[in-house]
């Protein structure tokens, strides 16, 4: 699909990735609402874009059906969904303190599998009511998984699971929408420079990215989101995961 004119729901859109991704699609011509837990996050960026900006919790079904509506109602349906948001909350299996707390896991599922899926319905049904554009597509969605949903490290049981779970649905998902031509495709990052990595010590954040093999650094926003366009204009990418990690294998600690 060609940018340009079409609206983009971009969930976890205060920041990080899904900030570049916001940037990015805004410059390209979309029409971009700005999704996020933090209310006041979404709308800065949405204000730097000339998007709209709108708070949602996206693991709760409510909150996923109010933020398309009002998405809908400023740019009208939605042809690109990009989800980002998530959470990367660590905690041993068996810790200092015993057994990992039930509700810690099942928070980073919620956010990070669930969050997804819901948005992913949602933008799917909205889609598939679309007129067509051209070969008869009406949509693309691309969910972020992670490199931990292959080589999870200790510490990462939850967001490993979760993330492979987004990687599980992925193709199933493809297959299911290609009737309406609605396109599904995940991205794996790898180590990127989050806020999650800016919170690190300088010479922590060097040594993780000189961890990767070519180019030896982080990666940039801005590659995350130069693929999520070049997926968006590439119409035979489909239920297919995407690394995005420098060729980085993740050790066990």
């Amino acid at each position: 699909m060609r940018i340009n004119g079409l609206a983009a729901v971009v969930t976890g859109g205060g920041s990080g990735l899904g900030a570049a991704t916001v940037a990015h699609l805004a410059e390209l011509g979309a029409k971009v609402a700005v999704v996020d837990i933090n209310q006041a996050a979404a709308e800065a960026q949405a204000a730097r874009i000339g998007g709209i900006g709108i708070a949602c919790d996206v693991a709760d079904a409510a909150s996923g059906e109010a933020a398309f509506a009002a998405a809908r109602a400023a740019h009208g349906p939605a042809r690109i969904l990009v989800n980002c948001a998530g959470i990367g909350t660590a905690g041993r299996i068996v810790g200092r303190d015993g057994p990992l707390k039930l509700e810690a896991f099942e928070r980073v599922i919620r956010v990070n599998l669930i969050g997804s899926f819901n948005m992913l319905r949602l933008a799917a049904a909205e889609m598939s009511q679309a007129d067509p554009l051209e070969e008869n597509e009406r949509g693309v969605i691309i969910n972020t998984a992670s490199i931990a949903a292959y080589e999870g490290q200790v510490g990462q049981p939850a967001y490993a699971a979760s993330k492979g779970g987004v990687i599980g649905m992925t193709l199933p998902a493809a297959r299911e929408l290609a009737r309406a031509g609605v396109r599904v495709v995940t991205i794996a990052p790898g180590l990127f420079q989050t806020p999650m990595v800016d919170g690190l010590p300088p010479d922590v954040q060097a040594s993780l990215g000189a961890g990767v093999p070519f180019p030896p650094r982080l990666g940039r926003p801005s590659e995350y989101a130069d693929l999520v366009a070049h997926i968006v204009g590439n119409r035979f990418l489909n239920g297919e995961v995407i690394r995005l990690d420098g060729a980085l294998r993740m050790p066990p600690r």
